[in-house]
């Protein structure tokens, strides 16, 4: 299976509690970082794909590859194969980083790494996964998935907030837990119900 996710900031500690980008109800970040692993590994098997439309991490530290290898510690934990799109605060010493650490899980490897996006069809649509929202114009049958924006959501049906602080899984009739990646099921049902909610406001 394929799974969608974005914007976990592991280690990010200015996230805590209420702040302007997110409500991350936790005392600590090993608290936070424990709860999406474990929502993470409930949902997805070592056979699936998740794609992180980045920001995997804010954490820095000097030498920087303690901050690295700590990343890393993390991401081995979470099951399946990672498809990595690089987010804003996601660093290229990181990403080689992963690269120069990257094993194979079931004669695939753990990670996989994009710059700017991935295009893919599913059913009778097109999806692009973007950190950012992109504004693609009259391609009805094209849905941006992204992150970035936190608990914010781009005033536009084709557009869907995936990460982890959305507020789009409103659209579902069921609760996923904080850090669950969204399964391709899940994002049809967030993109019909958008189209449901504006529809009604016209």
């Amino acid at each position: 299976m394929r799974f969608i996710t974005a914007d976990t900031h592991f280690f990010h500690e200015s996230l805590l509690g209420k702040t302007d980008f997110a409500i991350r109800p936790y005392a600590n970040v090993e608290q936070m970082n424990q709860d999406i692993i474990d929502h993470w590994n409930e949902r997805v098997e070592d056979k699936d794909t998740v794609y992180h439309l980045g920001d995997i991490a804010l954490y820095f530290t000097h030498p920087a590859i303690k901050s690295n290898e700590a990343v890393l510690s993390v991401l081995k934990q979470l099951n399946g194969h990672l498809v990595l799109i690089k987010g804003n605060h996601d660093s290229r010493e990181l990403f080689k980083f992963l690269d120069q650490n990257n094993y194979l899980l079931n004669d695939k490897p753990k990670f996989e790494f994009h710059d700017v996006g991935v295009l893919f069809k599913y059913d009778h649509r097109q999806y692009y996964l973007t950190h950012y929202p992109m504004m693609l114009g009259i391609a009805p049958q094209i849905i941006n998935l992204h992150g970035h924006i936190h608990h914010y959501a781009v005033p536009a049906k084709e557009n869907i907030n995936v990460g982890v602080d959305t507020p789009e899984t409103a659209y579902l009739d069921y609760h996923l837990p904080f850090g669950a990646p969204l399964s391709l099921a899940d994002i049809e049902q967030m993109v019909d119900g958008k189209k449901v909610d504006f529809d009604k406001r016209r």
